[in-house]
């Protein structure tokens, strides 16, 4: 009988920890099938080069074929076509005649993709084979422009597991050394990040420490946050940096499609996330002439602001709170929260 009753116990412990990797298992599902499954131009800049009425007259023949795909518009030469680029106001530029595509492959290499698609088509019509130039082609290391993304996921792990340390292992200290902490292990982060980034793979080639900034503006924020919220959520923490660094975070952070290609509600996050401001913000400096720096700074600097606040709000809470000397976990404790923040 004893044993009957310890079996139901041990059952009811067990799916009780089952019920965050299962809910992790939906929403992983959820945000990545949801922004990745079915890329889609959605009002995708492009541009037709030259003055005229035949420019005119081809510009609203594939804005008529393309629909809300495609946000065509003509530029009169093109070298304001490749100056549009470098600003990411345009994503392509066809030039008639001998005709030729110019992208700008830095800024996502699945745009330009789908750009050389869409005009290969335009050219075969024109029975004429297509040149494609890229403007602003990325490093040597990072063919495919994707490994700022990829740097971007390092950072974030690096990042939210370690709030499980300091929130489980650092719990017995004041709130003030936990965040000093946080700072402390950002700044290491980055700068693993950044050696990773440079000398070791060569996705950068310059302006490294302009990288190691962000970086650093980036972790520190998700470690304030999560050791901000570890006082109020605890064991529940993981699920909650879960989905706003993974779940929301990687699937709109523009690495893989970038918000022309995703549907809108991913698409939307992506102005105002934080991974999308640390990608946006490195391809700026690195590829773009810091054209819209500000604003992914600004990105940035806000949620490093949200985790100023809520370590605020979370040392208040805990000088009200705190009666008794705070107990320090134990090993099944924290080895347990640091399972639960590895990536599912």
């Amino acid at each position: 009988m004893t044993s009957s009753v310890d079996t139901r116990a041990t059952l009811r412990h067990l799916f009780g920890h089952l019920l965050v990797p299962l809910i992790m298992c939906v929403g992983m599902g959820l945000a990545y099938l949801g922004a990745f499954h079915q890329p889609e131009p959605h009002e995708l800049r492009v541009a037709v080069v030259g003055s005229g009425p035949q420019t005119q007259v081809l510009a609203q023949s594939l804005k008529d074929r393309a629909g809300d795909a495609l946000d065509v518009r003509t530029v009169p030469a093109r070298d304001t076509a490749v100056a549009q680029l470098k600003d990411q106001k345009i994503f392509g530029a066809y030039v008639p005649g001998s005709p030729e595509l110019l992208v700008a492959s830095a800024g996502s290499d699945t745009t330009a993709t789908v750009v050389q698609k869409v005009f290969t088509d335009v050219a075969s019509a024109q029975h004429a084979p297509l040149k494609v130039t890229d403007v602003a082609p990325p490093a040597k290391g990072d063919p495919t422009a994707q490994g700022l993304f990829f740097l971007l996921v390092a950072l974030s792990i690096g990042s939210y597991t370690s709030v499980a340390a300091i929130g489980g292992a650092g719990a017995p200290l004041r709130m003030r050394l936990r965040a000093l902490i946080a700072v402390g292990t950002g700044v290491v982060v980055s700068a693993i990040g950044t050696l990773l980034a440079g000398p070791v793979f060569h996705l950068v080639d310059h302006d490294l420490p302009a990288l190691f900034g962000m970086a650093v503006l980036y972790t520190t924020g998700i470690l304030l946050i999560g050791v901000g919220l570890h006082t109020f959520l605890k064991r529940f923490t993981m699920l909650a940096m879960m989905v706003l660094f993974v779940m929301l975070n990687f699937t709109t952070a523009g690495g893989v499609f970038r918000p022309e290609l995703q549907n809108g509600f991913f698409a939307s996050l992506h102005s105002f996330w934080t991974g999308a401001g640390f990608v946006e913000g490195v391809r700026s400096v690195v590829y773009f002439g810091d054209h819209a720096l500000g604003g992914h700074l600004l990105t940035l600097a806000l949620w490093l602001l949200a985790g100023v606040v809520l370590i605020g709000l979370a040392a208040l809470y805990e000088a009200r709170t705190r009666t008794t000397p705070r107990p320090i976990p134990t090993r099944d404790d924290l080895e347990q929260e640091l399972e639960e923040a590895l990536p599912a």
